[in-house]
Formats: structure tokens, C-alpha cells, sequence
């Protein structure tokens, strides 16, 4: 199988899925999520809304749907998000009309959240939902990753390691668990994941048809 692309199994219409990957910062979440995007085509990252203001580089609708805090507000009283928290200051949320529109057109979306989004996305959208932690191999290796970006100080990488143990807790919470001790091992198993995942018989909804028509033609 190429390493390029990685094919649908099946031709038979189904509902997409939403994939989500959570894990402590310096696990390889990220680089995870980039490359199984990169390899995908029928996968996409969701776009969350925030209150914060666009960076120069950033375009409204791929980066993020910027909002004001009143019309972010009037989304979250209307129901039209599916989970959301403040960071920092600022509002960010995941809005549900294109995910719905996503899954019934029958094309998966990638969610990188910490756990309590995931909560919060499990409980509006459960069946749909497929979870992942991603965990380093060791504390060592954590701490060594996350001293080599070389973009933090010492005092917050120590504030990032007790946070890891704390975000680490949730692990039971999810439906899968990858220890992120080679990045190609990983993605495998990421891939692997999706794979199965999309080959459910509930999320096979043309399943009926197409067994019904392979029967009247025998």
C-alpha cells in the first residue's frame, strides 16, 4: 500500500466519523495529526470559531471562524456548537452545522482537543465519535521532547510535565491508546484505526442495498 495514500476499503455509502486525538503537549499529537491529514484525503481538520483576533497570516474559515464574544455567545445559547472552553482569554468552539454536513456526506473530521472537549463531544455526538490518546513512551522522553523545541523555559516545561501526569489520568476515557515511541509506527496504527473504524457495519448505511442486490442477482 503506498504511503500516500491510504484507500477506502469500500465503495458501499457510509456516515463519516469524527476522529479525535488527544495527548500531553510533547507527545506528537501534532505531527501525527499532520501527516495522517497529509495521507488522507477523505479526512479533514475540523475548524473551530474563536473570539481571538486573526493573526496576519490566518484566513477566516481555514484557520478559524473568528466571531465576536456576542455572536459566540448567540452560537453556544442556540446550540451550535458541539464543545467549546475558554484559553487564555479567549473563546474557541467547535461549530456543528459543517461537521453534520461532514458526516452525512460521508467524509471523517479530525479533532485535535484536550479530554474535556472530547467529554463534551462525546455527549452530543457519541456514535459518531472515535477517541485516541496518543502517550509518550516514557516521562524521560516527554521532558526530552519537550526541552528540545527549544521554545520554552525550563520553569514551563516543568509546568507542562505536572499538567501531562494530570491530562494522562484520562486515558481510560478513550477507545484507543497509541504509545508514540516511533513516529511511523504510529501513524500506522492511526491509519489502521481509521481503517477499522470506517469498515463498522453501523457505519456501513448502504450495507442493506448493496447485500440486497448481490442477492437478487444470484
Amino acid at each position: 500500500m503506498s504511503d500516500e495514500t491510504l484507500p477506502m476499503i469500500s465503495t458501499v455509502e457510509r456516515r463519516g466519523l469524527l476522529l479525535v486525538l488527544s495527548s500531553p503537549s510533547g507527545a506528537g499529537k501534532t505531527t501525527l495529526a499532520r501527516q495522517l491529514l497529509q495521507s488522507d484525503a477523505n479526512i479533514s481538520m475540523s475548524v473551530s470559531a474563536t473570539t481571538r483576533t486573526a493573526r496576519p497570516a490566518e484566513v477566516e474559515g481555514r484557520d478559524y471562524f473568528f466571531k465576536s464574544e456576542a455572536d459566540f455567545e448567540r452560537m453556544t445559547e442556540a446550540g451550535g456548537l458541539l464543545e467549546w472552553a475558554k484559553v487564555f482569554g479567549n473563546y474557541y468552539g467547535t461549530p456543528k452545522a459543517p461537521v453534520e454536513v461532514a458526516l452525512k456526506d460521508g467524509r471523517d473530521v479530525l479533532f485535535d482537543i484536550d479530554w474535556q472537549g472530547t467529554q463534551q463531544l462525546g455527549g452530543k455526538m457519541g456514535a459518531d465519535l472515535v477517541s485516541v490518546f496518543i502517550l509518550p513512551p516514557s516521562g524521560a522522553a516527554l521532558e526530552s521532547r519537550l526541552m528540545s523545541r527549544n521554545q520554552d523555559s525550563e520553569e514551563v516545561v516543568r509546568a507542562r510535565m505536572a499538567e501531562a501526569s494530570s491530562e494522562m489520568s484520562h486515558w481510560p476515557e478513550y477507545n484507543y491508546v497509541v504509545i508514540n515511541s516511533d513516529l511511523d509506527e504510529s501513524l500506522s496504527a492511526l491509519r489502521s484505526i481509521l481503517t477499522a473504524e470506517r469498515l463498522k457495519r453501523e457505519r456501513q448505511r448502504g450495507l442493506e442495498k448493496f447485500v440486497r442486490g448481490i442477492r437478487d442477482s444470484l
